[in-house]
């Protein structure tokens, strides 16, 4: 039965019915030539977020075995029932199951999806010219009371940089928008050289920039249909429709924690949290 509508939002796929786990991978190729063919096979039933792939265990027999995360359920599960039991890329066929537990902690771990994420999740869909994105504004927010700090550790003078952006997302297609806040802040010696401070800032600012990007993209969901079309939504949130001159404010009221950021580059899986229902595939 064909799809009659799919969503697709922008955040991290954690859920267990968008988690393939594959396995009898045999090692007749490099890890490298793996990982391409099941990326190659798994991305034609839809946008991939990512995909890994390992070597067996030492007390399993030779071979390798593949996560493949789907951004739609309803994706995953059609890749899911079409490959299962299928070589596709080798004499022996794969064994396909969905995964059937996660760790409820995991799932909380990464609630945002990268800036690149959603760009490249928004370009599968839309094309390269199907939005665009501008920055409203981009305010040093560093206070006064807070630039000129005391390491205890170390006995040196720290400067507190921190910037706050606004980042607008245009759906011209669509007549949609929205937009998204971001802060970023670092600490460095007041002793830095002027070079190393100055792209220590233009750092800043592009975490900043992203940040924005992908909290504007938190707001956007995409409704699939079975024809291939696509609709575009935006949920807007009424404490942020304000005036220009007023984002300052704005910035300063959703100055709050971005520890979710913090573990960018970390947000791979934890095989040991996953599990998969593998009874019935001898």
């Amino acid at each position: 039965m064909d799809i009659e509508a799919d969503l697709i939002e922008f955040k991290v796929p954690v859920e267990n019915n968008k988690t393939l786990f594959v396995w009898n991978i045999l090692p007749k190729f490099s890890e490298a030539e793996i990982y391409n063919s099941v990326e190659e096979v798994f991305s034609k039933y839809g946008a991939l977020y990512s995909v890994r792939v390992c070597q067996n265990a030492a007390v399993a027999e030779p071979g390798y075995y593949a996560i493949v995360k789907f951004y739609s359920a309803a994706q995953a599960s059609k890749a899911q029932v079409t490959t299962n039991g299928k070589g596709i890329f080798q004499e022996s066929p794969l064994k396909v199951r969905l995964c059937t537990k996660q760790n409820t902690t995991f799932q909380q771990r990464f609630p945002y999806l990268k800036s690149a994420k959603c760009q490249e999740l928004a370009n599968y869909y839309l094309g390269f010219n199907g939005w665009s994105n501008r920055i409203v504004t981009l305010k040093d927010i560093s206070q006064t009371g807070e630039q000129e700090n005391k390491d205890p550790a170390l006995g040196t003078q720290t400067h507190n940089l921190k910037y706050g952006c606004v980042i607008e997302l245009i759906f011209p297609n669509y007549g949609v928008c929205c937009r998204g806040v971001g802060v970023a802040e670092e600490l460095f010696e007041n002793n830095t050289d002027p070079l190393a401070r100055l792209m220590k800032r233009g750092q800043v600012q592009k975490l900043a920039r992203e940040r924005a990007m992908s909290d504007a993209f938190q707001k956007v969901l995409f409704v699939v249909l079975g024809n291939g079309k696509v609709a575009v939504e935006c949920r807007f949130d009424p404490d942020q429709i304000v005036p220009d001159e007023e984002l300052g404010s704005l910035i300063q009221v959703n100055d709050i924690s971005w520890n979710q950021f913090e573990q960018e580059g970390e947000d791979d899986d934890i095989l040991s949290e996953l599990s998969f229902n593998v009874t019935h595939l001898q």
